[in-house]
This record gives C-alpha cells, structure tokens and sequence, in this order.
C-alpha cells in the first residue's frame, strides 16, 4: 500500500521524516491486525489485549491449518507437535511498557511471560488446543519457519510425532508506516521488490503468518487425507566464518545444503520445473542465490533453461520469521493449480 501524508501523519511518522527525501510512503497492511477470538481460546479481553499480536495470529492459524486438514486434535489418535517462530516484539515497548498502570498492576515478568516472550509462541499453542508433541520455538531470522519444517520432518520421521504443526508469524510494529531508505541497506528505494531483475536494489518488509500440517506420507495415505504436495527431502547448514560479513550470504553454504536436499529426496537436478527462490530482490543477494543453485544443479546436469525460477517477495513483500513457509505455500498452490505465478516488476536478468 501507499500512504497519503495525511495517513503517515495520522499514524505517528513525524513531519520532518516526510519532508527529508528519503522515506519511501509504502508499506504492507497485515488485516485485522487487532482481530482476535479471545472468547474462542478461553482468553479474557485484558489477557488477550497483553498478547503480542504475532501470538494471536499464529494460535488462531494453527486452529485453521487443523481444520483445514480435517483433524480435530481431541480425536487424533496420536501426538501432535509444534514448531514455530516469530519476528521482533514491538508490541511490549510500542504498547505495553507505554502503558503504566498496566505495568503496575499486572508486573513486568508477568506482561513479559504471559503473551510476549518468543519462547512460548509454540508452548501456547500446545496448551490451547492440548497437544502432546513436541512443542519447539525456532528462532533462525528469516529462515526460521523453513527451519521449522525442517525439524518438524525430522521429529515425524523419527517418531517423536505422528502430525507436526510448523511455520512462522511477524508482524510489523508500528504499522501503516513506510520506512526510510539508506543506501547500502536492504530495503528498497522505490517501495518494489524486483527479484532476479536487472534493477533489483532492495526488498520490502512486510507482515505474515502461515502454517503447514505434516505427516508421514504412509500414515496420510492409510487415513486417506487430503495431500496437497509431498516433501521429498530437506536439508539445513550455516556458513560458519566463510563470508564477507554475518549477515552476508554465502555461495558455498547456500550450494551445500542445496545439494544435500537434492541427494536426500534423492531427486536429480534435471526434474526440477521450478525453484521458489528466498530472492530478496538485493543485487548482491540475487545473484549468490542464483550462483550458488547454479553449482548445485551441475553436480547432476549440465543444461540450461529447464527450470522456472521465482520469489513471492515481489508480490507480499518479505515477512521475515514467516518468509519460508510463504515461499512453500505458494509453490503447493502453484502444484495445485498446474501454473507458474509469474514473477513481477520483472524486465530483465540481473547481469
């Protein structure tokens, strides 16, 4: 979305931010971002109100994902795990630390504990629809939901679980703002996310949560569910020291746990139609990512322009803690319905 003055006005961006030639008016409006069931979940109002939003939304999902799935937990015969993450709290400091009486009547630990801290994101969940598994908060930055599907795998393929609930949740705080553009950053200039372009200069943030639920493929079929794709394997590294900063990605780490994947599921390069892509629309990310799948795919094929390459990115923005599980959902839709999204603002490669 982009905002008239009056709206960045209203929402608290001070005058002189606008008036500096840097900040860019847009930003992703995440609905019903104060929509919430308390009464649903058994919450009272003022319980509800010191939840972090980003708890709200991923409690309320992981009931749809269920019931989208046909299951209702109290008749599963089996144990069901959760995991998950969640982006950067803003809501404690913008909301509830601004907010004295409440501090003084509930307690900072309690405000803290009760509906803020990230490491009860999942643990919630366990406890408001009283599943049995494993119930594990991953925190990876913007890899953490992909890594959540990562290990919810490996617990159902190990037994731990026999149905996983896995993905992620950021909401951004304050909301209906733009931000400001600097240089050499990651952000945008213009307020689009160019992904694989030859203008590609930087991404959007922007807000999200999205859950998956899993199986073993054996048990699905036997209880006759509905499967919308099938995973056929997965992998996870890190860089370590082998880049130009932290935060920098890296071709050789990137090009790794491609190729373990592959090996894994067991699949050779050559099938593969489509890649959905972390394509963050940076110019030095880009082309790493590229790069680095590029090494992956010649270590079982040596041709070219076989296989579609895209990032939901271009289209919702980049929602953080809930990037990856974005990224999947769009690729089980595009499975679904037989058709590549295209890619948009698209032009031209980036060279």
């Amino acid at each position: 979305t982009r905002f008239s003055e009056d709206e960045l006005l209203a929402a608290g961006v001070s005058p002189e931010l606008l008036t500096g030639g840097r900040y860019v008016p847009v930003g992703a409006v995440f609905e019903e971002l104060d929509g919430f069931d308390a009464g649903f979940f058994g919450f009272s109002p003022r319980d509800a109100a010191i939840m972090d939003p980003q708890h709200r939304h991923f409690l309320e999902v992981s009931w749809e994902a269920l019931e989208d799935a046909g299951y209702d937990p109290a008749r599963f015969d089996g144990n069901v795990g959760v995991f998950g993450g969640s982006g950067h709290n803003a809501y404690l400091p913008y909301n509830l630390l601004t907010n004295p009486e409440l501090m003084e009547s509930v307690g900072f630990f309690l405000v803290r504990h009760t509906g803020n801290d990230k490491d009860f994101l999942t643990t919630r969940v366990s406890y408001c629809l009283d599943l049995r598994g494993p119930s594990v908060a991953i925190q990876t930055a913007c890899s953490t939901s992909l890594v959540a599907i990562h290990v919810a795998c490996q617990s159902l393929l190990s037994g731990e679980c026999d149905m996983a609930l896995a993905g992620g949740v950021t909401i951004e705080l304050p909301h209906h703002r733009g931000y400001t553009y600097e240089e050499g950053e990651i952000l945008s200039p213009d307020g689009h996310c160019r992904a694989f372009d030859h203008r590609s200069e930087g991404t959007i943030f922007s807000s999200g949560v999205g859950i998956v639920v899993l199986k073993r493929l054996e048990d699905a079929l036997a209880a006759g569910d509905t499967i919308r794709a099938v995973i056929l394997g997965s992998a996870i590294n890190n860089d370590g020291s082998n880049k130009v900063g932290s935060l920098a990605p890296s071709v050789d780490g990137q090009a790794a746990a491609i190729a373990e994947a592959l090996a894994l599921a067991d699949v050779d390069a050559r099938s593969i139609g489509y890649v959905e892509a972390h394509g963050t629309g940076t110019p030095v990310g880009d082309p790493i990512e590229v790069a680095a799948l590029t090494r992956a795919f010649r270590e079982t094929t040596d041709e070219r322009g076989f296989c579609g390459l895209g990032s939901v990115k271009t289209n919702i923005g980049h929602t953080d803690n809930a990037a990856g599980v974005a990224n999947l959902i769009k690729v089980v839709s595009a499975l679904e319905h037989e058709e590549l999204p295209p890619t948009i603002h698209f032009e031209a490669p980036n060279p």
